[in-house]
C-alpha cells in the first residue's frame, strides 16, 4: 500500500475520539487525508446510528405512554392499557424499549424473531 491510502486504525481510532470531544494533544501526527476521512465517516456513522437509536426510543416511549397516571405505573399497567394494535409496532421497536418494557412484552407476547 502506499502511504496515501494506507490507514492505520490506530489513528483513525485517536481522530475520532477528538471528534467526540477528546483532547487534540492525543492526536498523532501525521495522519493521512485518507485516515482523517475513515474517521469522518467512523463518527458520522456511528453519530447516525446513536441518534436512529435516540429516534426509536422515543416512538417507543410515546406509544409506551398514551395516558397520564396518577401514581407512576407498573410495566404491566401501561401495557394493560394500550390498543392492541401497537403491540406489533412496539415488537418492532423491541431493542429500543427500556428493560422493564421489554421484560413485559416478552412475557405477554414473548421475544420478537430477529432480535
Amino acid at each position: 500500500m502506499s502511504e496515501d491510502t494506507e490507514v492505520r486504525p490506530e489513528v483513525v481510532d485517536a481522530i475520532v475520539a477528538v471528534l467526540k470531544g477528546g483532547d487534540p494533544a492525543h492526536l498523532p501526527a501525521g495522519a493521512t487525508a485518507t485516515e482523517k476521512a475513515a474517521a469522518k465517516d467512523a463518527y458520522l456513522s456511528e453519530f447516525l446510528a446513536e441518534r436512529g437509536k435516540r429516534d426509536r426510543q422515543s416512538h417507543a416511549w410515546e406509544l409506551l405512554l398514551t395516558r397520564s397516571y396518577d401514581e407512576p405505573p407498573t410495566w404491566q399497567r401501561i401495557f394493560d392499557d394500550l390498543d392492541p394494535e401497537v403491540h406489533t409496532e412496539l415488537g418492532t421497536l423491541y431493542d429500543a424499549l427500556p428493560a422493564g418494557a421489554q421484560e413485559e412484552y416478552a412475557r405477554r407476547y414473548g421475544v420478537p424473531s430477529g432480535v
